[in-house]
């Protein structure tokens, strides 16, 4: 007997995240007594909601730090000339304390940093500034 291959479509997953919401908002109007103030309990379901995506900015700091390194090490090379090495090294150095964040931080604290599993994602990182960083140390700048 063969087996169906189980294919999820987008609206199964939104109809998915639907019904969750619905959960929840009946566990919040369920708390509050469900009667003539069950508006307040769709209002506690907000307030959770803007109560942690206001911290939400918080994880991505490791991320942005490294997006701060790209851009200013990309604007060094644009400068042309010597500052193409100087800013392939701020590269480097940018992706390799990214690869460093993302082995010390927790999976829930690394932001962005975290697309895949820890390991791969210091692996790629490491290897890229670790690429970057010979590139810089060994080109020839003709001026």
């Amino acid at each position: 007997m063969k087996h169906a291959a189980v294919k999820h479509s987008a609206r199964a997953v939104a109809r998915q995240a639907k019904a969750g919401n619905r959960q929840a908002e009946a566990g919040a109007r369920q708390a509050t007594g469900g009667g003539p103030d069950a508006g307040a309990g769709e209002a506690a379901v907000r307030r959770a909601g803007t109560q942690t995506g206001g911290r939400r900015w918080v994880k991505q700091i490791p991320y942005c730090v490294v997006l701060a390194g790209l851009v200013a090490g990309l604007a060094t090379v644009r400068g042309g000339g010597q500052a193409v090495k100087s800013g392939t090294l701020v590269i480097a150095g940018a992706l390799l304390a990214g690869a460093l964040i993302r082995l010390v931080l927790p999976d829930g604290r690394a932001g962005m940093l975290a697309s895949r599993r820890r390991l791969a994602d210091v692996a790629v990182l490491a290897a890229l500034g670790v690429g970057l960083l010979v590139a810089g140390m060994f080109a020839r700048v003709t001026s």
